[in-house]
């Protein structure tokens, strides 16, 4: 199903629409449109919690990996015309050197992880996905704590293809933290 074309006679959301978003909800402008969510449940917050401590220990501290990161969670990103606030965000330190002293960021990432609950599962693979390429980033996770698979995609030009898909006990090794292997049940383990 095709997501409906945008209402171009309503208004589009401005910052201050933004900034109007009570602190227990998180807001987006996803073209043109604000987008308010509750945060999220236990399941994904785990998995969230889990993947930045596997993936920022070695890659953003140098633990046990080879650094060269700056990776944040629920970093805003002010891309364009969109406000975009992905569960994980990753950005190569020879892009961006040092945390810049800010609230949003204006630099698309490198990577990013959006995990899926099924109210955002089709705005995520969808709108959320259309915005990333735009911007050019290199690397998108998709991670589904329900369904307990994670999908890794790298960007082809204007495409998305999907380079990998595991789940359950599995471990994986996924680019472009394929330096590590990650063991995918400890994302959801109750």
């Amino acid at each position: 199903m095709v997501p409906p074309l945008p209402n171009l006679s309503r208004p589009r959301a401005t910052l201050a629409d933004l900034a109007a978003v009570p602190e227990h909800e998180i807001g987006e402008i996803i073209e043109g449109t604000l987008v308010t969510q509750p945060r999220p449940a236990a399941p994904h917050a785990r998995a969230t919690s889990r993947l930045g401590m596997d993936v920022g220990g070695p890659f953003d501290r140098g633990r046990g990996g080879p650094g060269g990161w700056i990776i944040l969670h629920e970093p805003e990103l002010h891309l364009g015309p969109d406000v975009l606030v992905p569960d994980l965000a990753g950005w190569r330190r020879e892009r961006m050197p040092e945390l810049p002293d800010t609230s949003a960021f204006t630099l698309a990432p490198d990577w990013v992880c959006e995990v899926l609950s099924p109210a955002t599962q089709s705005r995520d693979r969808l709108l959320k996905m259309r915005i990333y390429g735009r911007e050019r980033v290199t690397h998108a996770w998709l991670v589904d704590p329900v369904a307990q698979v994670l999908e890794v995609f790298r960007r082809e030009g204007d495409l998305w293809l999907r380079t990998q898909s595991a789940g359950g006990n599995e471990t994986l090794r996924a680019e472009p933290f394929d330096a590590i292997e990650l063991e995918l049940a400890a994302l959801w383990e109750r």
